[in-house]
């Protein structure tokens, strides 16, 4: 009896030794006890669960997760075999999730303490993201090279297609006028069109400055509340210490804005319970390759734009950031994949996460350096951290 309590001190002992090495990684980690007793979770991990660790303490795996998640079955293959697993594409469903998550696990036993098993989750969207930046990106330049085509081959034979129909305006009857007045409305649109899709062709590298993106943020908001957005309730929930971002603040108000336009026609019939909240915090952890460089550089700066809407369509989430993907009568389908070419230049990433009353963009960006910024102010929040409008 006294060598199973004092295995059990170690075991609430040991991990509380590790927590500062643990709770510096970004995936969710939990150390399991016998019974599947959750005797250690590091920061991430009380995220994940949307649990506090002092609650965790109290609960077992199983309280945890669904009954017949793949998970249990995982630690239990670790503790009777006494080895590592590694298993990708794990669906772990939990009473804490509004929708199952996938995730890819890593667990094996501690090594000096063959009883306590050590679990590491990571979230599939995180592990997907560099696959998915390489995608937006070559989405983007197909929609490049189809621009300078367009540019060329269109655009010059709907000028000369509309200037006829002005030309044949002049002497004919009013219901042919109609007809007439059709052709250049309609070859308007083309040459718009087309214009939208030049925008992808400009390869030219970005001028940057350091840009506070709080700034960026509250000027979106105003312009929003201003016009499409009228009525709409936006909350707030700024880190003030957040430092610059190194970018280009007109293009960085052209993305933002156009998320925010998405998120107010995504409530639809606007009610009181529809709203956007605007986030941003410091999450290190995040390093990607971006093009023009060999270094890997972190995307420690985290702006998320969410609202309460009617949420994205399963079968569209892959191609969200494709060019001509849309769900709106009117739309071109370009205003993401222009957002996602315009994050990729800022050498960033966005992701999008949506289910039921909850959608999130998700934009991870560089920060600037601090040798060139020690005379640059942090983005400073507005007084209020977190308040709604």
């Amino acid at each position: 009896m006294i060598k199973r309590a004092l295995e059990r001190q170690a075991a609430t002992r040991r991990p509380v030794e590790h927590d500062i090495l643990l709770s510096a990684l970004p995936h969710p980690i939990l150390v399991l006890a016998d019974e599947n007793r959750i005797v250690y979770a590091n920061a991430a991990a009380e995220a994940f669960l949307s649990t506090s660790i002092a609650v965790l303490k109290r609960l077992t795996l199983d309280d945890v997760i669904a009954f017949g998640c793949p998970l249990l079955a995982l630690v239990e293959q670790v503790r009777s075999t006494g080895a590592t697993v590694n298993e990708y594409g794990v669906d772990m469903a939990s009473p804490r999730f509004t929708a199952p998550k996938l995730v890819d696990v890593y667990g094996g036993p501690m090594p000096d303490q063959s009883h306590l098993v050590i679990v590491m989750l990571q979230q599939r969207s995180m592990a997907q993201m560099i696959e998915r930046q390489l995608t937006h990106r070559a989405a983007a330049r197909s929609v490049s090279g189809m621009a300078g085509v367009l540019a060329h081959e269109i655009k010059n034979p709907l000028s000369g297609i509309r200037g006829a129909a002005q030309l044949l305006e002049q002497n004919l009857s009013d219901d042919d006028r109609a007809l007439t007045q059709l052709i250049c409305s309609e070859t308007e649109r083309i040459r718009n069109l087309v214009d939208r899709m030049e925008v992808f062709g400009d390869e030219r590298p970005l001028a940057k400055e350091p840009v506070n993106i709080h700034d960026v943020l509250n000027h979106v908001r105003r312009l929003a509340e201003s016009g499409f957005a009228r009525g709409v309730r936006f909350v707030e929930d700024y880190d003030p210490s957040l430092p610059p971002v190194p970018g280009n603040r007109d293009k960085l108000v052209q993305a933002f804005l156009n998320l925010v336009k998405n998120a107010a026609e995504a409530l639809g019939e606007r009610d009181d319970q529809g709203r956007i909240l605007m986030q941003t915090s410091f999450r290190p952890g995040v390093r990607l390759s971006v093009p023009g460089s060999e270094a890997r550089i972190s995307l420690p700066l985290m702006i998320q734009i969410e609202d309460n809407g009617h949420g994205v369509p399963d079968h569209l989430k892959p191609h969200l950031f494709d060019p001509f993907v849309t769900t709106k009568r009117n739309g071109t389908g370009l205003g993401l994949a222009l957002v996602a070419k315009i994050i990729g230049d800022h050498g960033g990433t966005i992701e999008c996460d949506s289910e039921a009353k909850r959608t999130v963009f998700r934009i991870l960006l560089p920060m600037q350096d601090r040798v060139r910024s020690e005379k640059i102010p942090a983005a400073k929040a507005p007084a209020l951290a977190n308040r709604s409008r």
